[in-house]
């Protein structure tokens, strides 16, 4: 009998880290270095009324995570093989945006550890950047490899927060009028509200804690509590991070600093907290950047599975071969503009092309069964779908002509 009840705690003990482990993958896969300059760009931009757009794109990001997630849960399926039984072959299509974004944005993270490594440490980015890598490669060849993984984004997302906390504190912003903007803005932009969503939960941003819960085995309509708690937390983890960087940079830039614009986000912590400021912001980009590249590299692998059953079997050593091309593409060509644009215009198509087709299996009863997925969230998914597949369009025809 006590031997059963240590198994139970066990096990209990196992799910409990796995969730939190999932909801720390997808928080931390979305902030990377991308995320801490989209913010600084946008609260410059818009001040106060940021606040608004962050709230507004909150609750979209919800609404498509939720989806998501829970037809993973229900279906017992990863994305991509979702895909193949709503249409034969779409998950193929969905898979190899997947991957490019993946890769694509994984070369910006391995540079954004970089970056980090240099603010930091004062050695150069390209060192940076390859120790960064190694250092990933490391935590995939353990034995234990997803416990690991699971508790390097845990701490290392609660550390961006706490340091960010501790910047938006002695920047002193107006708290008041941040709160006030939240719900009257003096200015609307959907734009920015879009990207933010796309940001968040685009690409493969939003299957990174989906595809995590499912290896651990919580998935099932008798899960489906479980499931939709922890992607909540993992959007309210993201959100908070994003409400404190905003607060942060509001109470530089209201202070009436402009911000260097090759690194806006290093100067808010610069002007904040002087030189140790400077040295956190290197510590935060690069706990950043380690994060998004474990996300990234371990969500594009789980979608390469649907290739050959041999990935599945030898995932560790694919996503090591991923971290280590996304290395090597910035230690020896540098920042890889002309594959980030395109990547960057092809990621605007991807959470439409993957959330249109969770959607119209959470309505097939070949696929769900006898589960009965929500009006209210079909009707949240398909606004997301809309909004995001008009972004990606206008996105893709300004992004084209730039690569010619």
């Amino acid at each position: 009998m006590k031997q059963e009840h240590m198994e139970k705690e066990l096990t209990k003990k196992r799910r409990l880290t796995a969730m939190m482990g999932a909801t720390f993958l997808m928080a931390t896969s979305a902030i990377g270095p991308g995320f801490l300059t989209q913010t600084a760009v946008f609260t410059e931009q818009l001040l106060a009324s940021f606040a608004f757009v962050i709230l507004a794109s909150i609750i979209l990001d919800i609404g498509a995570q939720l989806n998501i997630w829970r037809i993973i849960a229900v279906t017992k399926m990863k994305g991509q093989d979702i895909a193949n039984t709503v249409l034969p072959g779409l998950g193929y299509v969905v898979a190899f945006f997947i991957i490019l974004g993946g890769l694509a944005f994984n070369i910006g993270n391995v540079a954004g550890g970089g970056l980090g490594s240099n603010a930091l440490l004062g050695i150069s980015p390209t060192v940076g950047a390859i120790l960064t890598g190694v250092i990933c490669i490391i935590i995939f060849l353990l034995k234990e490899a997803q416990v690991a993984m699971d508790k390097i984004v845990r701490y290392l997302g609660a550390l961006m927060i706490l340091l960010t906390a501790y910047v938006m504190i002695v920047s002193k912003p107006p708290y008041g009028e941040a709160l006030v903007r939240s719900v009257v803005p003096l200015e609307i932009d959907f734009l920015a509200i879009v990207t933010l969503v796309g940001g968040t939960v685009g690409g493969y941003i939003t299957f990174a804690g989906g595809h995590r819960l499912l290896e651990a085995g919580i998935s099932g309509k008798e899960n489906l509590r479980q499931v939709t708690n922890t992607a909540i937390s993992g959007i309210v983890v993201a959100s908070v991070m994003r409400i404190i960087l905003f607060l942060a940079i509001l109470g530089v830039v209201v202070a009436g600093y402009t911000l260097n614009p090759d690194n806006p986000t290093a100067d808010v912590f610069k002007h904040a907290a002087g030189e140790i400021g400077y040295r956190l912001f290197g510590l935060v980009f690069w706990a950043a950047g380690i994060t998004s590249v474990i996300g990234a590299a371990y969500t594009s692998v789980s979608f390469l599975t649907t290739f050959h059953p041999s990935i599945e079997r030898n995932k560790n050593y694919w996503t090591i071969g991923f971290i280590v091309f996304s290395t090597s593409v910035f230690a020896l060509v540098g920042q890889p503009v002309t594959l980030l644009v395109l990547a960057g215009a092809f990621n605007g198509l991807i959470l439409p092309l993957t959330l249109g087709c969770i959607l119209l299996a959470a309505h097939q009863k070949k696929i769900v069964g006898d589960y009965n997925h929500p009006i209210w969230l079909t009707i949240f998914g398909a606004i997301v779908v809309i909004l995001t597949l008009f972004l990606g369009i206008r996105t893709l025809m300004q992004m084209i002509p730039q690569l010619f």
